[in-house]
C-alpha cells in the first residue's frame, strides 16, 4: 500500500493561503468593478443647448434633417455624405423598429454645460455621448445643432 496513512490530517496552512487568496481576488475585482462602474459614469450635466431633429431619407439617396418643433428645413444631406451620422441614425431607427415605434417621435441633440454632445432618441430614451466616437464625427453633429440653432433665430 501506500506510505501516506489516513490519520494524518490534510495540512492546514496551505488551506488556509489559497481561502485568503481566492477571497483577496475577490474582494479586488468586486472593489474594480464598483470604482469602474461609478468613474464611467460621467455626472449629469445641464444642457447649455438643444434641438430637436427629424430625420428623412429621399428618394435621391440624402437625408433632410428638419427642427421638430416647426419643421424648419435644417439641412439635407447629400447621398454618400456623413458616413456617421447616417451610422448613428440607422442604428437608432433599428432599435425603434425591434420595439415597435414609429417616426414621429424626433431625437434632441444637445451640448450640455460640461462641453459633451449627446443624441438622445426620445421615443426609446437611448442617450450617445458622441465624443467617444472622436472629434471629427461629435463635429458632424455639433454642426446640426448649431446651423438647427441659426435657424430658429431667423
Amino acid at each position: 500500500m501506500s506510505d501516506h496513512s489516513r490519520d494524518e490530517p490534510f495540512p492546514r496552512k496551505p488551506l488556509i493561503a489559497v481561502a485568503a487568496l481566492i477571497g483577496f481576488s475577490l474582494l479586488l475585482v468586486a472593489g474594480a468593478r464598483l470604482v469602474g462602474l461609478s468613474a464611467s459614469q460621467a455626472p449629469p450635466s445641464a444642457v447649455s443647448e438643444r434641438i430637436d431633429l427629424r430625420f428623412e431619407d429621399r428618394a435621391d439617396g440624402a437625408v433632410t434633417v428638419f427642427r421638430a418643433e416647426d419643421t424648419e428645413l435644417v439641412a439635407v444631406l447629400p447621398p454618400g455624405s456623413n458616413g456617421f451620422v447616417r451610422g448613428v441614425l440607422r442604428g437608432m431607427a433599428r432599435e425603434r423598429r425591434s420595439r415597435g415605434v414609429g417616426e414621429e417621435v424626433p431625437f434632441r441633440l444637445a451640448r450640455l454645460a460640461d462641453g459633451r454632445l449627446t443624441l438622445q432618441d426620445l421615443a426609446t430614451g437611448r442617450v450617445i455621448e458622441l465624443k467617444a466616437f472622436g472629434a471629427d464625427n461629435e463635429a458632424a453633429f455639433a454642426a446640426l445643432l448649431a446651423h438647427g440653432n441659426r435657424v430658429a433665430a431667423q
